[in-house]
């Protein structure tokens, strides 16, 4: 989701240039794009018209036409394909603008609802409901949620394609969904522990994110695991416990069926599937990293694969032909910045 040129336009000034960027040079991330292929007209029109994965029968024929070993043809489609992505100065900065926005979003909301009746006593999220005045404060917190939202949906189609595309699809359109319906009937009370729920966790992947990034794995390795922990006691526990037990049955008691209970509630529960979906697999790359001390291959990863990443930072050292017994998934004693993904 780059958002750079939106930010300077509109106020003249570029945190990817004067914050990101400084810090990620700080922390020795190199300002240099990805290892660009071997310029070769055959290859580029056969990824560009045909194929980006080519089976064995087309590699064999390739080889044959071009008098190279197949495992170089290989290693020229890995390339080019790894040319497309964002290098990891981008994917720094990406990550820390969503850490700033995450982080301070969370600060900000909990700030507003911390000293709220409902915060405490979620039957309160029902009194007097529909007549429950909106502050300010609490109108600039659903503003910014919303925009941000629209925002992850839209970049989505632009961000590098991940395997849980539908499943970030489906999670954006609920979201939105819920804010815009609780905005519209006034259950701005409940909505807003529900978006201070999901932001409690989101800064920590960033920041792990961003120490995977410069290679401070275990320091990486610890907020992962953190993260894991907030994110499971959360989405598992206080989001079904204490969410969905006021707006399925607090909300029934108080004031009653009212006509679009059976919509808001099929949303909130769309959303705790997702979350049973993401914590399976945030707990096994999260022991994974326990029991193998690094965290491994994200399985929310990029469609490249982890031996393909090894590739692109091998090939810095040796020709695309030659073979390698360094380990096919390890980058520098580290996993591969693209494993990432956010949440």
């Amino acid at each position: 989701m780059l958002i750079e040129p939106y930010l300077e336009l509109a106020f003249g000034f570029s945190p990817y240039r004067f914050i990101a960027k400084p810090c990620a040079l700080h922390v020795g991330i190199q300002d240099s794009g990805p290892y660009q292929a071997q310029s070769n007209a055959i290859l580029e029109k056969v990824f560009i018209s045909i194929t980006k994965y080519p089976d064995e029968s087309r590699l064999e024929g390739l080889s044959k036409q071009l008098d190279w070993d197949v495992r170089k043809i290989q290693c020229w489609f890995r390339h080019r394909r790894n040319q497309d992505k964002p290098p990891t100065l981008t994917k720094f900065c990406e990550s820390m603008w969503r850490f700033t926005f995450y982080l301070s979003i969370f600060c900000y909301g909990i700030s507003r609802i911390w000293s709220t009746p409902w915060f405490w006593d979620t039957r309160q999220c029902w009194h007097s409901y529909p007549y429950q005045p909106l502050t300010s404060g609490l109108y600039y917190y659903y503003i910014m949620e919303l925009a941000f939202y629209w925002s992850l949906m839209f970049s989505q189609f632009t961000d590098i394609k991940r395997k849980d595309f539908l499943i970030m699809f489906m999670h954006h359109l609920a979201t939105i969904g819920l804010i815009t319906f609780s905005y519209i009937n006034n259950m701005v009370r409940v909505g807003t522990l529900v978006m201070c729920l999901h932001d409690s966790s989101d800064f920590l992947l960033e920041a792990a994110k961003l120490a995977n990034y410069a290679k401070y794995q275990r320091l990486c390795d610890t907020l992962f695991v953190i993260f894991s922990a907030v994110f499971v006691v959360t989405r598992l526990g206080i989001y079904p416990f204490w969410i969905l037990n006021t707006t399925l049955f607090e909300s029934w008691e108080i004031i009653g069926p009212y006509p679009s209970w059976w919509l808001f509630n099929g949303l909130l529960l769309t959303l705790q599937v997702l979350h049973v979906i993401w914590s399976y697999l945030i707990v096994r790359i999260a022991f994974k990293a326990l029991i193998r001390g690094k965290v491994s291959k994200d399985d929310r990863s990029d469609v490249e694969s982890s031996s393909e990443e090894d590739d692109v930072t091998t090939s810095t050292k040796r020709p695309c032909g030659s073979s390698s017994h360094n380990g096919a998934n390890r980058v520098n004693g580290h996993m591969g910045g693209s494993y990432w993904a956010e949440e």
